[in-house]
């Protein structure tokens, strides 16, 4: 009996966690094949052999979703040409892939071997646009980073855990996005935050980059204008407002306009060749020119 009480509870998660995305993706036009993969929940334990092996404290609404579901991942396809094509991803790793972004260096590595501690410099944060935000994470012991996503290849969301110090439980944590060009782009203060960030984005590619100065590639802004109408033209009006805009300003009434053409000068009509030779010879001898016979 206490099984078919559970059951309508059971179905129900799934929806109550998406926040009734898939509904709303299925009625999309275009969209097909919307998955959802349901995973058990992960084991307190498994949560705490994290904290203990990381020498990090999980944020409690994070600990929380893993003891909900360990992990998530929804797709969805767009049908082109009669062809399915992969388009919208939604992940979040595993407790087991929570693994640190930088990861130990080898034994038998060479000594000059160069690391992600090495491009870490103090201007970082001023030139990747970051002189007014929050300091950004450090790559080296400074800072605790842990990958919660890797964007398909487009940059990774992190999970980072600021000012720690070696030997010290570390317990305040952010999110963050680091691009392909290394460069740090404050996300949210929690996980909660992020996790609805990413639901209301729909997954679409690149969708993290519309939090830093230079924003999605042409591709991921046609695909975000199609199926993001709304929060897509309200990030352009902000971006446009804020005077960040990155995009060519082109006025066609300018670039077209026609030049305005400079009149030539028009000659004076001259004398005959005749009378002009005969003022000329009268001019030099004093005398009116006679014409002979």
């Amino acid at each position: 009996m206490d099984g078919t009480k559970d059951m309508p509870a059971f179905k129900c998660m799934p929806e109550r966690m998406t926040l009734g995305i898939t509904r709303i993706l299925e009625n999309m036009p275009g969209v097909v094949d919307v998955l959802l993969t349901e995973k058990e929940p992960a084991e307190k334990r498994s949560l705490l052999s994290w904290e203990q092996k990381n020498n990090c404290i999980l944020p409690e609404d994070l600990r929380d979703f893993y003891l909900t579901t360990d992990g998530f991942t929804l797709t969805w396809n767009v049908k082109l040409d009669n062809e399915s094509v992969p388009l919208g991803c939604m992940t979040v790793n595993s407790v087991e892939r929570l693994q640190p972004l930088l990861q130990p260096t080898p034994v038998f590595s060479l000594p000059n071997t160069p690391s992600l501690a090495d491009l870490d410099w103090e201007e970082s944060s001023a030139e990747c646009g970051l002189a007014n935000a929050s300091t950004p994470p450090h790559f080296d012991s400074r800072s605790r980073i842990f990958e919660l996503d890797s964007c398909g290849g487009n940059g990774t969301v992190c999970l980072a855990y600021k000012n720690s110090t070696p030997g010290v439980v570390a317990q305040q944590s952010e999110i963050w996005f680091l691009d392909r060009s290394l460069c740090w782009h404050f996300l949210t203060t929690t996980f909660s935050s992020y996790y609805r960030l990413m639901i209301t984005h729909l997954g679409l590619p690149e969708w993290q980059y519309s939090f830093t100065p230079y924003g999605p590639s042409p591709q991921a802004k046609q695909w975000a204008s199609l199926y993001q109408p709304l929060t897509f033209t309200s990030e352009l009006s902000l971006t446009h407002s804020a005077g960040d805009s990155h995009l060519n300003k082109f006025d066609p009434t300018k670039a077209f306009k026609a030049k305005a053409k400079v009149p030539t000068p028009k000659k004076k009509p001259s004398a005959p060749c005749s009378l002009a030779s005969n003022a000329k010879s009268a001019n030099s001898s004093g005398r009116p020119g006679v014409v002979k016979r």
